[in-house]
């Protein structure tokens, strides 16, 4: 294994969280404003100081969607890489995601909570939907999340072991 020069600053791929939530074999996905127009997604996003993967995840679809939900298993890890160079701008865009996705029980909604900035609404898309909108798609990774979770895909929640001095960082 090569290791990178001393002067080179640390890799850190970006850790988010994504709920896959079903419903009567439909999905809840939000479209949201993107950089490159209105895009699809699963509720997600990146995961806060303080919080466990599960706590992260709720939090996005609450934010998200006004949805309460509880994350009962894990889906999957998933890593997609993100390049885009823009004409004019100094600096590439290169970054890696690491992506925990969650399943399990969306609770009840909260009426009047406003929807996270920049999402524009939610809907409810069947697999051969989803399937057919991948242009739309914020990320690569919306549709693998969903194949596995459709492939009956879980892990126990066990898997995830949070030490204390993570929640220290909510008391700073």
């Amino acid at each position: 294994m090569n290791a990178a020069p001393a002067s080179a600053p640390r890799w850190r791929p970006n850790v988010t969280v994504a709920a896959i939530i079903e419903q009567g074999g439909r999905y809840l996905l939000v479209e949201e404003h993107t950089d490159h127009g209105l895009k699809l997604n699963t509720p997600a996003g990146h995961l806060d100081p303080g919080e466990s993967p599960a706590e992260g995840c709720a939090r996005e679809a609450l934010e998200e969607t006004a949805h309460h939900f509880t994350p009962t298993a894990l889906v999957g890890v998933y890593m997609a890489r993100f390049e885009r160079s823009t004409p004019g701008d100094a600096g590439d865009t290169d970054i890696t995601y690491l992506r925990f996705a969650f399943t399990g029980e969306l609770g009840d909604q909260e009426p009047g909570r406003a929807l996270d900035e920049g999402i524009v609404r939610t809907l409810w898309m069947t697999p051969d939907e989803i399937r057919a909108s991948t242009e739309r798609h914020r990320s690569p990774l919306l549709l693998q999340c969903v194949e596995d979770h459709l492939a009956g895909q879980r892990y126990p929640l066990e898997l995830f072991h949070v030490d204390a001095s993570v929640g220290l960082l909510q008391k700073r």
